[in-house]
């Protein structure tokens, strides 16, 4: 299951790709758009910033930039930032499987498979399709 601390990091992210033109974005902004404490989100940021998917920036209009494009992230990039692994079960989170039962196990590829669909789809997904969904349901044109 995906925690609360991954969801909040995905609409952060999509929130900075559709409001920030250029120009930083204050926690402050986002927590008033996305109704998350701004506490949690300096949690999330900060997670963010130390794996320069996102870029800080000081001063009196500071605050946080996208380190690249939209198109150029995938939502699993970011899950994995705040999850630390998508693995559905603890014997996958390593490579190689360190499971003493891994070469007898009836359900080791049934994980295997479905894990890889995770991946697959979460990887599909870019942070401007995600902001582009967003648009859609708000109905309002905002640039990227």
């Amino acid at each position: 299951m995906i925690s609360t601390k991954g969801r909040y990091a995905l609409r952060l992210m999509v929130d900075i790709a559709m409001f920030s033109n250029g120009n930083p974005i204050s926690l402050k902004d986002v927590s008033n758009r996305q109704g998350i404490s701004i506490k949690y989100l300096e949690q999330v940021v900060s997670l963010l910033t130390k794996s320069r998917l996102l870029i800080s920036v000081r001063g009196n209009n500071g605050g946080y930039l996208l380190a690249k494009s939209p198109k150029d992230y995938t939502a699993g990039e970011i899950l994995e930032v705040a999850e630390g692994t998508l693995a559905p079960v603890a014997c996958l989170q390593f490579n190689p499987i360190k499971c003493v039962r891994a070469e007898m196990c009836s359900t080791i590829d049934f994980w295997k498979g479905y894990y890889e669909n995770i991946l697959n789809y979460v990887n599909g997904v870019t942070l401007e399709d995600l902001a582009n969904k967003e648009k859609e349901k708000i109905g309002n044109d905002y640039s990227i």
